[in-house]
């Protein structure tokens, strides 16, 4: 889940974001790599919570990021305790929100501008194998800016929809294929206009 950015002065979000990248990123492979039973998963869940309090974050940012993934842990947790286990349907139901609640939190206490410099630098000695950097950089920085684009065309859609009393479902797909379209349309005319493409 891609979210906006939030001012703060806590430790985090003092934190550069090189560094920072890199410390989420160990976090997350220690956690995706470690052998977790049910116990060390839980704790790996509430060491993740505990960060958002470290960034100074509201109990209410944690608790809506947390609902933004509700129907990613009903299925995956249904499918696993089905096919599974319950205790695997844990374990990895667990497992796979504390690491979407941790990139959730990079982005929260970091700006985009400054995680997508850390990745152009990463990028530039790849130059060498005729790698373009910027057009990766750039690739990446329009794919994420167009998350909460998108999402926001979905919430138009839904709230129009249920304002005309019209029951919704399948009929939200079109309206918002077309608001996505012709938003990539005038996206792709901007950076023509500037001889990016």
């Amino acid at each position: 889940m891609i979210q906006s950015y939030r001012p703060g002065a806590s430790i985090v979000h003092r934190m550069r974001a090189g560094p920072k990248l890199a410390l989420f990123a160990a976090l997350a492979l220690v956690s995706s790599a470690y052998p977790h039973d049910g116990r060390s998963v839980t704790v790996s869940l509430v060491v993740v919570c505990l960060l958002y309090l470290v960034a100074g974050l509201p109990a209410k940012v944690l608790i809506v990021e947390m609902w933004r993934l509700r129907w990613l842990v009903l299925v995956l947790g249904a499918a696993l305790w089905i096919f599974a286990s319950p205790l695997t349907a844990w374990i990895s139901t667990v497992r796979v929100t504390s690491l979407l609640l941790l990139a959730a939190l990079l982005t929260i206490t970091t700006r985009m501008g400054d995680l997508l410099a850390v990745l152009h630098r990463m990028l530039r000695p790849l130059r060498r194998l005729g790698v373009d950097a910027d057009a990766i950089a750039m690739t990446i920085s329009l794919t994420l800016t167009m998350i909460p684009v998108v999402a926001g065309f979905a919430h138009a859609v839904r709230e129009a929809q249920r304002a005309r009393g019209i029951r919704l479902g399948l009929r939200t797909i079109v309206p918002l294929m077309v608001r996505t379209l012709r938003h990539a349309d005038e996206v792709g005319d901007a950076l023509a206009a500037r001889g990016l493409v």
